[in-house]
């Protein structure tokens, strides 16, 4: 069994490596991941340089000077053959819950292990100190999907509780809540009297109502939400046919 691992954070962050090291205790792991922290890179690919990338003293390890999508579209497609059976990204330094997912690096490197036909989950501790707490539930899912993969077109993103173990308090399917619009982008000026500007902090929780990712996690549960790869809103294309008729 062979499972790539990616993330956004980098390829030193503490995350990675505490998820790479609990997967290789039942299966060979290759990791590959930003050379540096590329949150909110989203599912972007770099088309215009050429990728770079290093291989670690760490048995396994690769460093790409690119985004997360990068790291698994070259690993799928130039390093590895046969394929991995799985792609997991993870784990997350913080939570990537409700909107977040648009934006997550690490939601993004899972996007495109299925996109590229592989079974993919996504993790994220909501928080930075219990690591070991996603780990354990990474490689329980990880072993659920071998043995009884889901539909290929989704992938899980699971938010963990920056909780101990023993203090979990199980685990719900849910759906994404959503937050408020942003904050307002911070504007300053460099020494030289130039401005530069700071993309603001995400928008508080609007949707943390029962069932949402935001509630499960609020309650000391594991959340688990089915994101679907396509995006079509099909439950609105008959309308949009009258509306079209319409315009013409």
């Amino acid at each position: 069994m062979k499972i790539l691992v990616s993330n956004d954070d980098g390829v030193n962050a503490l995350g990675i490596r505490t998820l790479s090291r609990a997967l290789s205790e039942f299966a060979e792991v290759v990791t590959v991941a930003p050379d540096r922290n590329r949150s909110g890179a989203s599912h972007s690919l770099t088309l215009e340089v050429p990728l770079r990338a290093d291989k670690l003293d760490d048995t396994g390890f690769y460093s790409v000077k690119g985004t997360p999508t990068d790291c698994v579209h070259w690993a799928v497609n130039c390093l590895l053959d046969p394929d991995p059976d799985l792609v997991v990204a993870g784990i997350n330094h913080g939570a990537n819950l409700g909107d977040d997912v648009l934006y997550s690096g690490t939601v993004a490197a899972a996007t495109e292990g299925r996109h590229l036909g592989l079974p993919s989950l996504a993790i994220s501790l909501c928080g930075e100190r219990h690591f070991e707490t996603a780990a354990h539930f990474a490689c329980m899912l990880v072993q659920g999907l071998l043995r009884a993969p889901l539909y290929s077109n989704q992938i899980l993103n699971v938010n963990v509780p920056d909780l101990p173990l023993a203090e979990i308090q199980g685990i719900k399917v849910t759906r994404l809540g959503n937050r408020h619009r942003s904050e307002a982008v911070l504007k300053e000026f460099d020494p030289r009297g130039r401005p530069i500007y700071w993309i603001g902090p995400p928008g508080a929780i609007q949707d943390a109502g029962e069932g949402t990712d935001f509630d499960a996690v609020e309650r000391g549960f594991v959340s688990i939400t089915p994101l679907t790869i396509d995006l079509t809103a099909y439950d609105q294309m008959a309308a949009l046919s009258r509306w079209i008729k319409d315009v013409e």
